[in-house]
C-alpha cells in the first residue's frame, strides 16, 4: 500500500507539490494524470525517496520512508521516466547487480534473471553491454530490473516510452497480472488510453494540487461530462476548469 499524507514540495518560492494526500491499495492500479510540470515527477520522486519533502510523509507497505528507508525501498521497484543502466555491465550482469542491492540469494537471483530475460524477449542479449542495447531494449531492462526482487509495490513514471507495440501489450499484460497478485502498482503516464484500459483508479494533478481522484464513471461526474464521454474530455475539461479558477484567484489576489 502507497500511502501519501499531505505531501508537499517548495523550491524556493515554487511550490511544485502542495498538501497532495493519496492512498493506493494493494492489488489497485492507479494511474497519475497531468499536463507537463503537473508536479507528477516530483510527487514521485519523493515517494521514492530521490527528493525529501518540504512537509507530509510517505509510508509504503506500513514503513515512514523518513524513519524507515531501507524498509521502505526494499518492498519497491521503480522505473522512472528515463532509467539508468551501467553500460559496461552485460544485461545479465545489470540484473545480478540490481538482485544483490536488494539481498536477493544468488540461487534466486539466478532463477529469476532468466525468466526475467526470456520474458522480455532478452535472452539473446544477456551477455551483451547494455551500451549495445537500443531504447526499448533498455526499458525491457529497467522493467526486469525492477522486478528482480519480486516487489509488493511497482511505481512507473512513462513506461510506455520507447516500447514497440509488442512490447507495451506485454507490459499491459503484466500490470494486470501484478495487481491480481496483489502488487500495488503506481502508474504515471502521459497516455490518457493507457490509463483508461489499465487504471482501477485515475488521479489528476495540476499545477502541483491533485484536483480529482476515482474511478471513470466518478472522474466524468466530477467534470460533469456525459456518461459516454472517453477520459480525454474528462481530463480537459477537469484541467481546464483547474486553469480558470487559479485565474480568477489571482485576478482577485
Amino acid at each position: 500500500m502507497i500511502e501519501l499524507l499531505d505531501l508537499t514540495k517548495r523550491f524556493g518560492a515554487l511550490t511544485a507539490v502542495h498538501n497532495l494526500s493519496l492512498t493506493v491499495l494493494p492489488g489497485e492500479i492507479f494511474a497519475c494524470l497531468g499536463p507537463n510540470g503537473a508536479g507528477k515527477t516530483t510527487t514521485i520522486k519523493m515517494m521514492m525517496g530521490l527528493l525529501r519533502p518540504t512537509a507530509g510523509q510517505v509510508r509504503l507497505g506500513g514503513f515512514d520512508l523518513a524513519r524507515e528507508p531501507e524498509s521502505a525501498k526494499r518492498i519497491c521497484g521503480f522505473v522512472p521516466d528515463r532509467p539508468f543502466l551501467y553500460d559496461k555491465l552485460t544485461g545479465a550482469e545489470m540484473l545480478d547487480f540490481v538482485a544483490g542491492l536488494y539481498g536477493v540469494p544468488p540461487a534466486q537471483a539466478r532463477e529469476r534473471r532468466a525468466a526475467l530475460l526470456e520474458l522480455f524477449d532478452l535472452e539473446d542479449w544477456a551477455d551483451e553491454l547494455t551500451e549495445s542495447y537500443s531504447h526499448g531494449m533498455k526499458q525491457r531492462l529497467a522493467l526486469a530490473a525492477a522486478l528482480i526482487h519480486e516487489p509488493r509495490i511497482l511505481v512507473l513514471d512513462e513506461p510506455m516510452v520507447g516500447l514497440d507495440p509488442r512490447g507495451a501489450r506485454l507490459l499491459k499484460q503484466l500490470v494486470r497480472q501484478w495487481a491480481g497478485r496483489g502488487v500495488t502498482v503506481f502508474l504515471s503516464t502521459h497516455s490518457l488510453e493507457v490509463a483508461e484500459e489499465l487504471a482501477d483508479r485515475i488521479g489528476i494533478i495540476d499545477q502541483g494540487r491533485l484536483i480529482a481522484v476515482g474511478t471513470l464513471p466518478e472522474l466524468q461526474r466530477m467534470a460533469g461530462t456525459p456518461a459516454h464521454a472517453d477520459l480525454e474530455a474528462v481530463f480537459l475539461r477537469l484541467t481546464a476548469a483547474e486553469e480558470t479558477t487559479d485565474v480568477v484567484v489571482r485576478a482577485h489576489a
